[in-house]
């Protein structure tokens, strides 16, 4: 009897122990939004003790809880959500899920999450010959279809070969960018003989018009294949082509030169750089989007602010 008795008292003793450290366990979480951004400020509240916590810069958060509790998140502008520590995958961190802002429009892992290849190809066919496509992101769009490569191509037919669905991504988001400037120049040439009746006015003279005609005509080629790389450019030079009326044939040349060289350029720059930067540094380019979408920004739009300053300091001069 006074065996049974010592056993029932480890026994017991041993569970509250357990319990104990479970109610003490700490686990360390990482936060982030559908776009694989990292989410800081959230607030996460231990349901059954109702501690709360909050993520740091980088999405990070330590909270005491067990196997038993759930954790419910809030932010502003941010679904509401409540899930179960048991269910949590702390390698992979939680998905928060995001609210509808504007601001997404802006943001290419929209388009890759919501619209996958269809989307992919609807954003490269109205950045690069509609006047409302101005806005949407391009080169950084890209770099991510890189990236992402083998699941767009799922959308239509997953190859298997990691070469031929890039290939594949490379050659739809070319016939895309293609089309897309095809249309800027049909409609800049179906809108530019009126403008040489326009009278000037503060906004439009007509001398601009004769200088773009000139230009186009000297450096049409060149312009519209480095117009590519260029945000904001590349959407009106197509336009601004067909309103000076630039040989057609010259223009659909340079035009499908232009299309291939930036969508393999900056695809295959995503593909092989993420998959580079895993196997020599063991980081994944996806954790980092946000600060690789700023260089290619940065990269991107620098020769034109360089050129800008250097005609100012010359105007100086």
């Amino acid at each position: 009897m006074k065996k049974i008795i010592a056993l029932f008292v480890l026994c017991l003793c041993t569970t509250t122990f357990i319990i104990a450290q479970a109610t003490h366990d700490t686990l360390t979480l990482k936060i982030q939004n559908q776009y694989q951004a990292e989410v800081s400020e959230v607030s996460v509240t231990v349901i059954n003790s109702g501690k709360t916590f909050t993520t740091n810069e980088r999405g990070l958060v330590t909270i005491e809880a067990n196997a038993n509790d759930s954790l419910q998140l809030s932010k502003k502008k941010y679904t509401s959500t409540t899930i179960a520590v048991n269910q949590i995958n702390a390698k992979k961190g939680i998905e928060f899920k995001k609210q509808f802002t504007w601001t997404d429009l802006i943001t290419p892992m929209f388009y890759i999450i919501n619209g996958g290849l269809w989307f992919l190809l609807f954003v490269v066919f109205a950045e690069t010959g509609l006047f409302v496509g101005f806005f949407l992101p391009g080169d950084s769009l890209l770099f991510l279809a890189g990236i992402f490569s083998n699941m767009l191509a799922a959308y239509l037919f997953d190859t298997n070969s990691d070469l031929i669905n890039l290939l594949i991504i490379i050659t739809l988001v070319s016939v895309a960018g293609i089309l897309g400037n095809t249309v800027g120049y049909w409609f800049g040439k179906k809108v530019g003989p009126t403008m040489y009746t326009w009278k000037d006015n503060f906004i439009f003279k007509q001398k601009y018009l004769h200088q773009a005609h000139d230009f186009y005509e000297k450096y049409g080629g060149g312009a519209i294949v480095f117009a590519r790389f260029l945000p904001i450019v590349r959407t009106f030079a197509p336009i601004v082509a067909g309103i000076v009326q630039m040989d057609r044939k010259k223009f659909t040349f340079f035009n499908i030169l232009g299309s291939i060289a930036w969508a393999g350029s900056m695809i295959a720059a995503g593909h092989y750089l993420d998959k580079l930067f895993i196997e020599k540094f063991g980081i994944d380019l996806k954790k980092h989007l946000e600060l690789i979408i700023i260089i290619i920004i940065l990269i991107s739009t620098a020769p034109v602010i360089i050129k800008l300053l250097s005609k100012k300091k010359t105007q100086k001069a």
